[in-house]
């Protein structure tokens, strides 16, 4: 893979925990802001856009390293308000990404978050992970936590052309089978399918297959969404990669950020047989569960 020179910029942050509107989940954590994967599709790109912050090729060249996110965590966490309400790490960096072999912040945010029995969501593209097992293992056992690894192509020239600053997709699976021996509930995440590059048949079955033998938990798919800021960036790449394909692109977005629901019905469905005939949706529970929370005994008062 391309490894591009990164430039770390180490930044207190006043915030940890982001509360989120319009996706499947209310709360995200991100020890990292930028992202040195660099990723062509990234949807990202359009927030950063949004922000007016470079969301072409400088994107992902400098990455902000929170220092003190995991004590401003702490903090939040032990406000009387909070729930555990389940976190998702990850959704807009990974936390996995070369920054965090020297600064652990995801390994000290997720402890954080193990002390206070919060459920947790890790998404990640870095085999890295697997460096947590302990503190993965036993947060399971006090909340519930999942752990879904990136995995939209096993084709060496899509990941090289895509995600440039990626492992290779094979280490992240070795990542899944380590994760789930020891008992955390892990899957793969086909993100994002590219219609005309990773959506054929045999493409998703491969993955599927090497998901499966993986032992991955679960299998999920979901469609490239091309967003301002990421629409310009992808498409200039796609121009370059895979010429032949900027017409179809064209049609198929037609101006829009998401795919035809058309398409994005009938890719679900091709996953869903792809698990049913490897077999993914008939596999005993094996995964560690969490144990009761200790009832607090009440005393009984002297009179």
């Amino acid at each position: 893979m391309r490894r591009e020179p990164v430039t770390l910029v180490e930044k207190e942050c006043r915030t940890a925990l982001n509360r989120v509107r319009g996706m499947p989940f209310d709360w995200s954590l991100n020890p990292y802001t930028g992202c040195a994967h660099r990723c062509t599709f990234c949807y990202v790109r359009a927030f950063e856009l949004r922000a007016d912050r470079p969301a072409d090729d400088r994107y992902g060249r400098a990455v902000l390293v929170k220092t003190n996110i995991a004590a401003v965590l702490r903090a939040e966490l032990a406000r009387p308000s909070w729930r555990r309400e389940p976190v998702v790490v990850g959704a807009a960096t990974d936390p996995y990404q070369p920054a965090e072999g020297t600064h652990r912040l995801t390994r000290a945010c997720l402890q954080a978050l193990h002390d206070a029995r919060t459920p947790v969501q890790l998404i990640t593209r870095g085999p890295m992970v697997v460096r947590d097992l302990d503190l993965l293992s036993a947060s399971s056992r006090r909340a519930r936590v999942m752990v879904c690894v990136s995995v939209p192509s096993l084709d060496p020239h899509v990941v090289e052309c895509t995600e440039p600053g990626t492992a290779p997709p094979r280490q992240r699976l070795r990542a899944v089978r380590r994760l789930v021996d020891a008992g955390v509930r892990a899957g793969v995440l086909m993100a994002p399918i590219l219609p005309g590059i990773s959506d054929s048949p045999r493409a998703l079955g491969e993955v599927v297959r090497a998901a499966r033998d993986a032992g991955a938990a679960f299998v999920g798919a979901i469609p490239l969404r091309l967003a301002p800021g990421t629409r310009e960036h992808f498409l200039a790449h796609l121009a370059v990669d895979w010429p032949e394909l900027a017409g179809e692109y064209g049609r198929l977005f037609d101006g829009r950020t998401t795919l035809p629901a058309s398409y994005a019905g009938a890719l679900q469905l091709r996953v869903r047989r792809l698990r049913d005939v490897h077999g993914l949706g008939d596999r005993p529970t094996r995964f560690i569960t969490p144990e009761p929370e200790p009832a607090q005994l009440a005393l009984p008062l002297a009179s």
